[in-house]
């Protein structure tokens, strides 16, 4: 419940409820929050049983964090596949601009650079970083 909150601010959050309060309502407060927390929690709970019942015997192990969007797709398309299954990884790999990057930095810098799937290579009778001038 608390996730991000350290011990210091627990006790700020507590003295300042103190000083808010004072010392003599402060078990009053507690216990109006405390109740009101239990009835939310039971309306949440009665709710997600009575979706349960509505939707039938089939879905009696449904659970509402399946019906996220991601969790769902993950859960029922890409059931049994993994990533290269779909092929993500060659689809990334062709999208990736490192490898054109890194031949046009080895072309700048006059390397001859060739990609691992290009056929394009400099040609052998033209000496590396040669520059025709009449060519552009």
């Amino acid at each position: 419940m608390f996730f991000d909150v350290s011990p210091l601010d627990l006790l700020t959050l507590v003295l300042l409820a103190v000083l808010l309060f004072g010392p003599d309502k402060l078990p009053e407060v507690v216990q109006k929050v405390a109740g009101f927390v239990r009835t939310v929690r039971a309306f949440a709970d009665s709710a997600r049983d009575e979706v349960r019942a509505e939707l039938g015997p089939e879905f009696k192990e449904l659970e509402l964090a399946d019906l996220h969007p991601r969790t769902f797709v993950r859960k029922h398309v890409l059931d049994g596949l993994d990533r290269d299954g779909l092929g993500i990884d060659e689809i990334r790999s062709a999208l990736d601009p490192r490898a054109e990057l890194a031949e046009v930095a080895a072309a700048v810098n006059g390397e001859p650079a060739e990609r691992p799937g290009s056929r394009a290579a400099a040609p052998q009778d033209a000496p590396a970083g040669t520059y025709d001038p009449d060519a552009t």
